[in-house]
């Protein structure tokens, strides 16, 4: 490779990571460039942590000859199998250390003493080096501080004075272009876990004027916990939060699988909205949500039960309505979720479980939506005055012999 070439292969990451090519996709490309070049590249790693509530960070990979998985991610790293695999790799050496670069030569003598060595050179790999790119302050979020790369070669000679300095010159341009876009992915992540998908993918399209609004009809959902505050008072306090989330994992993946959107979590509440091309589509999703959340709540209830913990049942308040669907709040402080009577009407209506004994209830606009042939499903308990809402009105419920919605 040339020196000239720096300048091709640079401006070429610089064009893929402005248009959003994938960290996979940068990796490739800046391998087989350098090969194309000239570079003996035949195996390439880039490593990178990121900020997500389950993934620790993602990797990317390619090799000139094999079939591979180009990029996973990967969980927590501090216990267990990962830890020891960690401790050993030449990441963990470089991230621990004030060297940025360390290389073995290991087809000619030197030491395979990082994790994957000895099946490299197995394999007829004769030099080795990794990089780490660390970012300052400024650039860091959450436990993404640096770029780890490694590269390999199994040139005879392996690699040369002039390979290495080419390396150090393109890597850094590898490194921010493929932090570029992990940045892009790890505000998708934020946006969705605390808006969920729909709201997210709204603020990212540039909705975030405050007061910018649209009306929207849909099935909403409201849910709480039974007896939450009895149990949480008699409980040991170790026990709560990890109760809580386990009863808000099923609630939210319940309504995440049947096509709904979570908009608000209010201590153990939850506020969720379906839409549908028609109001019964939304309206079936929502019953759709209610069937899966039983059956996930009995898998779990037995678990808890077994484990001598205390267990309870959910209670839902459907309702169908238009709402605004919107930024809300202060300039510094916005809020994209759902207002109107019809919110406030779904809440009432589900704090009334607790008074008939019901686990679930829902309006007579929400029973009447429900297509006609699946209306046996339901039964009217009667007519009810709800809380802060002007007129009374007959509430529904499931019927114990309910068919499929």
């Amino acid at each position: 490779m040339e020196y000239s070439d720096i300048g091709i292969i640079a401006a070429w990451l610089t064009e893929q990571g402005l248009k959003g090519a994938s960290e996979a996709e940068l990796l490739t490309g800046f391998c087989n460039a350098c090969c194309e070049r000239g570079l003996p590249l035949d195996r390439g790693m880039a490593l990178m942590d990121t900020l997500h509530p389950v993934h620790e960070g993602r990797a990317f990979r390619w090799d000139s000859r094999e079939e591979i998985e180009t990029e996973f991610e990967y969980g927590p790293s501090s216990e267990g199998a990962a830890l020891d695999s960690w401790q050993r790799s030449a990441f963990y050496y470089l991230w621990a250390g004030e060297e940025n670069e360390v290389r073995r030569r290991i087809g000619f003598g030197d030491p395979t003493d990082f994790v994957m060595l000895d099946t490299m050179r197995e394999q007829g790999h004769t030099d080795f080096v990794a990089m780490v790119h660390r970012f300052a302050k400024a650039g860091t979020i959450g436990e993404m501080d640096c770029f780890f790369s490694h590269f390999a070669t199994r040139h005879p000679e392996g690699f040369s004075d002039q390979d290495l300095i080419i390396l150090r010159k393109l890597v850094p341009v590898l490194a921010l272009a493929i932090k570029c876009i992990a940045l892009a992915r790890i505000a998708r992540t934020i946006a969705e876990v605390y808006l969920g998908d729909d709201a997210a993918r709204q603020v990212l399209e540039g909705k975030i004027t405050r007061g910018k609004s649209e009306r929207i009809s849909a099935a909403l959902w409201f849910s709480d916990l039974l007896n939450y505050t009895k149990i949480s008072d008699s409980a040991p306090p170790e026990e709560i939060l990890p109760m809580l989330n386990a009863y808000s994992d099923v609630v939210i993946s319940a309504i995440h699988e049947a096509g709904g959107d979570v908009l608000k979590l209010i201590g153990d509440g939850v506020l969720a909205i379906f839409k549908g091309d028609e109001p019964a589509d939304a309206c079936c999703a929502s019953l759709r949500a209610e069937r899966l959340l039983r059956q996930k709540l009995k898998t779990l209830n037995d678990e808890r039960a077994l484990e001598g913990r205390p267990t309870t049942e959910v209670y839902i308040g459907l309702h169908i309505g238009d709402v605004f669907y919107g930024n809300i709040g202060s300039r510094e402080r916005l809020d994209f979720t759902v207002i109107g009577p019809a919110v406030n009407e779904v809440s009432r209506i589900a704090s009334m479980c607790r008074s008939v004994d019901l686990n679930v209830l829902m309006s007579s606009e929400f029973a009447a939506t429900i297509p006609e042939g699946e209306r046996g499903a339901l039964a009217c308990i009667g007519r009810y005055a709800l809380r802060g809402v002007k007129r009374a009105q007959e509430l529904y419920t499931l019927d114990t012999a309910r068919i499929e919605i």
